[in-house]
């Protein structure tokens, strides 16, 4: 791995002024900076849950509420993670644990970026997750773990895409829920049970959580 890698946190160059349009003083900016300027805290909603269980539907819902919101927004998910960054994964343990700290820290810098990041994996495993919320955590950035909670009955009588279905039949290996372990979070900052309640409520629980803890106004 490469040692030439220096980060500049603070390295002001000094410009020409153009018809004073361009700051004398140009140079990189910082978290706070870009908060300031923003006015908008970033942050990471992590929605884990059992294939099926909703993550993804919520996780749409939940960008278009805050796009209409005028909240800067971006969605990551499999549809734009798994076919690019990650298309050179496979879907052993090995390689999940993978997409999982890759999917940290793109989201880590999204974040960082004053951004809303919402990501809508199943991420089984909870030292995945944990290792996700610290990266965001040293950062001084919010992690916000939502568990899309549905039992494996209802998500299998819901089965979308006959995943469930297969994995009963043994065509997939290693489906997360039938073959495959789900850690399921023992205390998510919030806890939806899309059994329960429809997609509408699940985007008002979270931004009601996002406005009690001041990452929106």
């Amino acid at each position: 791995m490469s040692t030439n890698i220096t980060f500049h946190p603070g390295v002001f160059l000094e410009r020409l002024l153009s018809r004073n349009k361009i700051p004398r003083f140009i140079g990189s900016v910082d978290t706070q900076e870009r908060v300031g300027l923003l006015k908008q805290t970033g942050v990471t909603i992590w929605l884990t849950g059992l294939s099926a269980s909703g993550k993804s539907t919520i996780a749409c819902a939940l960008e278009q509420h805050l796009l209409h919101l005028h909240k800067f927004t971006y969605r990551l998910d499999g549809d734009n993670v798994r076919l690019g960054l990650n298309k050179d994964l496979g879907f052993d343990e090995k390689s999940r644990v993978e997409n999982i700290r890759r999917i940290g820290e793109v989201s880590k810098l999204f974040a960082d970026s004053a951004c809303i990041a919402i990501t809508a994996f199943i991420s089984p495993y909870k030292a995945d997750r944990q290792v996700a919320r610290e990266l965001h955590e040293k950062g001084g950035l919010g992690f916000i773990e939502v568990f899309v909670d549905a039992p494996l009955s209802v998500v299998e009588q819901r089965d979308p895409k006959g995943l469930y279905k297969a994995a009963r039949a043994g065509t997939i290996k290693d489906f997360t829920g039938i073959s495959a372990p789900y850690e399921a979070p023992e205390k998510p900052d919030i806890h939806i049970r899309t059994d329960e309640c429809d997609v509408t409520r699940a985007v008002e629980v979270i931004i009601e959580y996002l406005t009690e803890h001041n990452y929106i106004s």
